[in-house]
């Protein structure tokens, strides 16, 4: 462990984010470190108050451990095709495996098992000793909570603001305000813990802790069966679909940009923002990657919710940039004071500023999902289609001002390329949806917007002097952002504009496989680093394969293959010593790598 990763205040060294794997029951998720930890669960959704949160402060956030004692290493795999994970724990003279799931919670059935999270043990080799504790701290550790021991069933947790109930197959004790257990298994025997919101303290039966795993391990593979991809990148393109759907909020069918908050870009830095909403850019994104392998039920879902968000959006005004997972407004950013954060990185935020900007792209990465959907998936409704058209009025009188542009920037707000791009992708989207149904438009106006956007962007995004689209008129900045330039169709993947500016960006942004999305100089509102982006090193492969230069993408796309950690997820950024930095794990990558893959694959086939 490096320096990087201590902890403030001379505390153990925090655990890297990419040590973790995660769990979800299609509500909310849980990371789960290689040592056998839980360090982070929000329950009983994405953005609930954490209950586990030893990831952002391992003194105050709570952690629910079970690990094997006297290990030498530890392995971690997923079961096959699923999101149930198995860490082993090798020693001298034994092998224990911890197997933690959650139990998928589908909208519209009982929700029997909703919610919880289920930890096995077994003693493969050898006596095993084992190490149970559960320290819960409800509202990210500012509620105080109790324990109450029951007798050969377990604990019951409980605080002013939630509950909670640990069943389990051996004794308990407390331990202040933990239920702690220091049990030992010989060779062949398994014990069991189920954690939930609800119920009372029942001793646990292992009979329904197998059929519980036999129940989620049966839902993740018919559900990954359904994949229409079988390339040469089959294992981390289904191991990318597995991350995405546990990333979807099965009732809304709203899927958030990350399951954490506030791990931070850069360690000590503050850009430490919470990612557990859905943005509209991030989503749309996903319907895209989703449908590419062929789970259109999801896409179906994020469409009803689209249609809701806008509806709800008064006369006469565009959508929000992000939501809460149930359609409403995200609640005020705030930072946590008493939380020391990851590795000392402060400020610990829940909420997002970023609601409340204006950020013009979102309305084309939206109507490209809605376009491929509508052709690849099912015909959109009337009612959506009315509902498109007003945001599109909205866009075509405010496409030319400046905003905070893909990047969140809290700097200036100026007019990004990107937006301007994403602008004609809008309308040149919406055109093309009308035509081929037959649906009522304003093609003129349409068209129009479209070329002036399109216009704009050639004139006024593009620099003579430095042979490359830059980030804003009068720029001389880079954007990584330009690299989508070919995905969405406004240029040729041999276009020579294109192809100078794909030269700049490797020149200047690019080490190795690894990509800046622009080099930082304050102008966006801070000034210190960050490390590359995951999404921006995928849209590189991609537009390398769509510029014909396929050795050069393969060997960019299996080299960030390398950068994945041992499951194959993937946080937001790569730092300077190819450590996960960000939010984790992140959508937006895993899309990325789909999109990526898929195109790869098609242009390396004989």
């Amino acid at each position: 462990m490096t320096t990087a990763a201590q902890g403030a205040r001379g505390r153990q060294p925090h655990v890297p984010i990419e040590d973790h794997g995660i769990i979800g029951d299609l509500h909310t998720a849980a990371l789960v470190s290689t040592g056998g930890d839980i360090d982070w669960l929000c329950l009983p959704r994405f953005d609930s108050p954490s209950v586990f949160a030893a990831l952002l402060d391992q003194e105050r956030g709570g952690r629910f451990t079970v690990r094997c004692t006297g290990a030498t290493r530890t392995k971690q795999m997923y079961l096959p095709d699923s999101n149930i994970l198995l860490t082993r724990f090798l020693g001298e003279n034994s092998v224990g495996e911890v197997v933690d799931f959650m139990v998928p919670h589908e909208h519209g059935r009982d929700g029997r098992g909703a919610h919880q999270v289920v930890r096995m043990v077994r003693a493969v080799r050898g006596r095993v000793e084992v190490e149970v504790r559960c320290a819960p701290a409800f509202d990210y550790g500012r509620a105080r909570t109790e324990v109450d021991i029951v007798e050969g069933a377990g604990a019951f947790f409980s605080s002013p603001v939630g509950q909670l109930v640990l069943r389990s197959t051996v004794p308990l004790v407390s331990d202040g305000a933990a239920a702690v257990g220091r049990p030992v298994l010989e060779e062949g025997e398994t014990l069991a813990l189920a954690l939930s919101r609800r119920g009372s303290p029942k001793p646990l039966d292992l009979v329904e802790v197998d059929d519980l795993l036999a129940a989620t391990l049966s839902y993740w593979q018919r559900w990954i069966r359904r994949s229409r991809y079988h390339g040469r990148y089959r294992e981390m393109v289904e191991r990318s679909a597995l991350t995405l759907k546990l990333l979807v909020h099965q009732p809304t069918g709203a899927l958030v940009a990350a399951p954490t908050t506030s791990l931070p870009e850069a360690i000590g830095g503050t850009r430490n923002w919470d990612y557990r909403f859905t943005w509209v850019r991030d989503a749309a994104f996903t319907v895209y990657a989703l449908m590419r392998l062929g789970f259109t039920d999801e896409a179906a879902a994020f469409m009803t919710w689209l249609e809701a968000r806008c509806t709800d959006a008064p006369p006469g005004t565009g959508l929000q940039i992000l939501y809460s997972i149930d359609g409403t407004p995200a609640p005020a950013e705030v930072s946590l004071e008493h939380l020391s954060g990851y590795c000392g990185s402060r400020p610990v935020r829940i909420g997002n500023g970023a609601a409340n900007q204006l950020q013009l792209d979102i309305y084309g990465e939206l109507m490209d999902s809605v376009y491929l959907y509508n052709k690849h998936g099912e015909p959109i409704s009337y009612d959506l289609w009315v509902a498109l058209c007003r945001q599109l009025e909205w866009l075509e009188g405010h496409w030319e001002e400046a905003d905070h542009g893909v990047w969140e920037v809290r700097g200036p707000q100026r007019r990004f390329t990107y937006s301007s791009l994403m602008t004609w992708v809008a309308f040149e989207r919406a055109t093309r949806i009308a035509q081929q149904r037959g649906l009522p438009a304003p093609l003129a106006v349409w068209r129009q917007a479209a070329d002036r956007a399109y216009v704009h962007v050639q004139e006024c995004g593009w620099s003579r002097e430095h042979r490359a689209y830059v980030q804003y008129p009068g720029s001389s900045t880079l954007d990584a952002g330009a690299l989508v330039m070919p995905l969405v169709k406004f240029s040729g993947p041999s276009d020579p504009r294109f192809l100078s500016t794909l030269d700049r960006i490797e020149a200047d942004l690019v080490t190795d496989s690894l990509v800046h999305r622009y080099h930082t100089d304050g102008s966006d509102g801070f000034t210190e680093p960050e490390g590359t982006f995951n999404l921006c090193s995928f849209w590189y492969v991609e537009a390398l394969t769509r510029a014909g230069r396929l050795d050069q993408a393969r060997h960019t796309f299996e080299k960030m293959l390398t950068y994945a950690n041992h499951l194959g997820l993937y946080a937001e950024e790569i730092g300077p010593s190819g450590e996960a930095l960000g939010n984790f794990p992140q959508a937006f990558t895993h899309l990325a790598l789909i999109s990526a893959a898929v195109n790869l694959d098609r242009a390396l086939a004989p």
